[in-house]
């Protein structure tokens, strides 16, 4: 049997975690805290937990984020990035039509939702979690969604809606609909298929339309 040395910088980890820059770790370590907090939660993930995902040196975490708090914020960071990016594509679907936008958006989402690894909004899942609206985690879930509520007021309005606030919370309200029956009926379910259906209606009522078209 051939024996593979300690020394060997491929096969060795600590050798791997000792070399690796602060860039990569930071990445290492977020791409783990990502993969474990949204599958699991983050109360029930420990540093120690992020860090063997990540393969890096449990150094590496102190150096890149002062705490776990920290490395919860930066995590939340990600996704709401990747959050606005996704709504952005979305609008752009149909650009100067903002009726077939709103729908749009609920249609992607409900596609997105429907994946069999989806679990839920990541921020609608850390509200669960944290009952202090003055945590840091917290702070960052009504960032992301005085986000939305911005969207789609700023949306509703040029579409014409005679009351812009309403449509925009009431389609805010069938999105969480969508994230919570994404978990609990599950992917592909009938509620959830209905949603885009029911954000038209919505449009539609609030434009003083028939109908429109998808």
């Amino acid at each position: 049997m051939v024996r593979v040395s300690n020394e060997d910088p491929v096969t060795d980890k600590k050798t791997v975690r000792r070399h690796m820059d602060g860039a990569t770790a930071q990445e290492q370590l977020l791409d783990a805290a990502e993969n474990l907090f949204y599958r699991d939660g983050i109360r029930a993930i420990s540093v120690d937990a992020v860090v063997e995902r990540a393969g890096v040196n449990k150094m590496s975490v102190y150096r890149q984020f002062s705490s776990k708090d920290d490395l919860v914020v930066a995590y939340l960071t990600r996704m709401d990035t990747r959050f606005r990016d996704r709504v952005e594509r979305s609008i752009a679907k149909h650009p100067g039509q903002p009726a077939k936008a709103l729908v749009q958006s609920m249609t992607d989402l409900v596609e997105r939702a429907s994946n069999p690894d989806y679990r839920g909004c990541p921020f609608v899942n850390v509200a669960c979690e944290f009952a202090d609206r003055e945590h840091p985690a917290r702070v960052s879930v009504a960032r992301n969604k005085e986000y939305l509520i911005a969207r789609l007021l700023e949306l509703s309005t040029a579409a014409g809606a005679a009351d812009p606030q309403l449509l925009a919370d009431s389609l805010a309200l069938l999105i969480e609909g969508v994230y919570a029956a994404s978990q609990t009926y599950g992917p592909g379910c009938g509620p959830m298929r209905a949603a885009p259906t029911a954000a038209a209606l919505l449009v539609q009522a609030a434009r003083g339309e028939d109908r429109i078209e998808l």
